[in-house]
């Protein structure tokens, strides 16, 4: 037994570390046949870190793209393609802050309003999906594809100043007006210039804790993973597996509704047209990189925020800012490969043990006809 969990521990771990390792060779390749120093920017990148404002960057971002990376987790697990967590997000943000600029609440009503209005926007935009596939059978990957798409023109035309949107004197910018200070979520001010750490930050931290509690110490947790594994095994000991995919969207369409709102509540306090986008897509890498497992997700989230606020002087160096999104996409591809070999290989290894274990059974059975 503990053999065997050795075995899941380090095929575990080598999927992660192949994707990085092979990631971090193939950047370097590609800046060589450029011609560009393969070594320095990355040191650029770590001597920045070293910047308390950066650091503070970092872990802002970090609890952004773990949120929603728990909301494609959720997914995940249960063997579903949440690829419309960035229309959710999106979509919940804009609804959130229209809803957070137009009511007066004592302090902390405020937030709950606005965080329950985003889960919930979150939560019905990926229903919507949830919906279709238990009903009409329609892949969830078809249909939230298309609800990105949706989402992003409802917010446009959501965000126009004859709608709902608020145009500032003298900008192009178009913004749902800001949130009063009662709906400002309490953040850490590093002092000395060094930012503010999202309050939210930790808020996102806790529900990775909720995540794996769920997942792996509850009923439901047990329903779901089973569901995900075989619809028709956990349907033939009871589970309705048509019930658990829609739960399952709905839980992952909330997280991705939350993923906003470290920002809007921590900065931005309103819906803008310069509002970060993107975070779904990047999501989808991060947890495929973490292997839905909270911890996993937190340092694959942790690297991708360092790749996106570390950057920021490479061009004043003379290297392009899109290094690192060439970095991202070589991680992307790192990550499909690596865990396929990875898989590859954890399954021929276990076909060997069980021809080992047969051959042993087969020369003990021999033995014991010799001494009869």
């Amino acid at each position: 037994m503990m053999k065997l969990d050795k075995d899941k521990l380090i095929l575990g771990a080598a999927g992660p570390v192949l994707a990085l390792v092979s990631s971090f060779v193939l950047t370097v390749l590609v800046l060589l046949a450029t011609g560009l120093d393969p070594i320095e920017p990355i040191t650029l990148m770590i001597d920045n870190a070293g910047f308390a404002d950066i650091q503070v960057l970092i872990v802002n971002q970090t609890g952004i793209y773990y949120l929603a990376a728990l909301a494609v987790a959720i997914g995940f697990r249960m063997n579903l393609f949440n690829i419309g967590v960035d229309g959710q997000y999106r979509l919940a943000a804009m609804v959130s802050a229209l809803v957070g600029a137009s009511i007066e609440l004592p302090g902390p009503l405020h937030i709950l309003v606005i965080v329950l209005v985003a889960m919930l926007t979150g939560a019905f935009w990926s229903g919507i999906a949830g919906i279709l596939k238990t009903t009409r059978g329609v892949s969830e990957v078809v249909s939230t594809i298309m609800l990105n798409a949706i989402a992003t023109s409802l917010v446009a035309w959501l965000i126009l100043p004859k709608n709902f949107g608020v145009q500032p004197a003298g900008s192009n910018n178009l913004t749902t007006g800001e949130i009063s200070e009662s709906g400002w979520f309490p953040g850490i001010d590093m002092g000395e210039g060094n930012g503010v750490i999202y309050g939210f930050t930790f808020v996102a931290l806790a529900l990775g804790v909720v995540y794996w509690f769920v997942l792996n110490r509850t009923r439901f947790g047990f329903d779901l993973r089973a569901t995900g594994a075989s619809e028709s095994a956990a349907q033939a000991s009871g589970v309705d597996a048509k019930k658990m995919i829609l739960t399952s969207m709905l839980l992952s369409g909330a997280l991705a509704g939350l993923s906003g709102m470290p920002t809007l509540l921590g900065e931005s306090h309103t819906y803008s047209l310069d509002f970060p986008v993107g975070v779904g897509f990047t999501a989808i890498t991060i947890a495929l990189l973490g292997r839905n497992h909270p911890v996993g997700i937190f340092f694959a989230a942790l690297l991708f925020a360092f790749l996106d606020k570390a950057s920021s002087s490479l061009d004043t160096e003379g290297y392009p800012k899109e290094i690192t999104k060439i970095m991202q996409g070589i991680i992307v591809i790192a990550v499909v490969v690596s865990y396929e070999l990875v898989r590859r290989y954890g399954l021929r290894r276990q076909q060997q043990k069980v021809g080992e274990e047969l051959a042993a059974g087969g020369a003990i059975k021999t033995d014991k006809e010799v001494s009869a």
